[in-house]
């Protein structure tokens, strides 16, 4: 969700624009981010079910730092092993594959009804793939085509 300046009543600071990824998750959710704040653009990424679980099932952790490693695309120098410490690498419970699987299942059936709420409104912007770098060129699009750019204190 990205949060406009007008999202906040008037006694709340002005320039709050922003992103808040990830929520609203629930129904709940999005109806009392309504109480506080006007959408007018909802992104929503569509990522096949597979590449997700993939990807959270590759994640490693350096407990003791909370450095993250992921097996596929950011692995660490030595298999298993913390890149700076020497230290043991390890999965997190929920990021073991069944884990991820009921963790994506649980999501998609509780954000349903929040993509089909934007959807009704004309706010929602869905953007389908696999890779990052094919994506983003459209969704940095559409956010420039929506919000002015930031100017430097030497461009005023």
């Amino acid at each position: 969700v990205w949060l406009h300046p007008r999202c906040f009543p008037a006694s709340h600071s002005n320039s709050c624009a922003g992103a808040c990824p990830g929520f609203p998750r629930t129904l709940g959710q999005a109806k009392a981010l309504d109480g506080i704040c006007e959408l007018d653009l909802v992104i929503s990424l569509n990522i096949p079910f597979e590449t997700l679980k993939d990807r959270l099932s590759a994640r490693w952790v350096h407990p003791a730092s909370g450095r993250v490693y992921n097996m596929d695309f950011n692995p660490p120098h030595t298999q298993g092993v913390d890149d700076l410490t020497g230290e043991p690498l390890v999965q997190r419970e929920d990021d073991r594959p069944e884990a991820v699987a009921a963790r994506l299942r649980k999501y998609k059936d509780a954000a349903k009804p929040v993509i089909e709420l934007y959807k009704s409104r004309g706010i929602l912007h869905s953007f389908s793939g696999t890779e990052t770098n094919k994506i983003w060129p459209y969704v940095y699009s559409l956010l420039s085509s929506r919000i002015p750019p930031i100017l430097s204190d030497e461009e005023h």
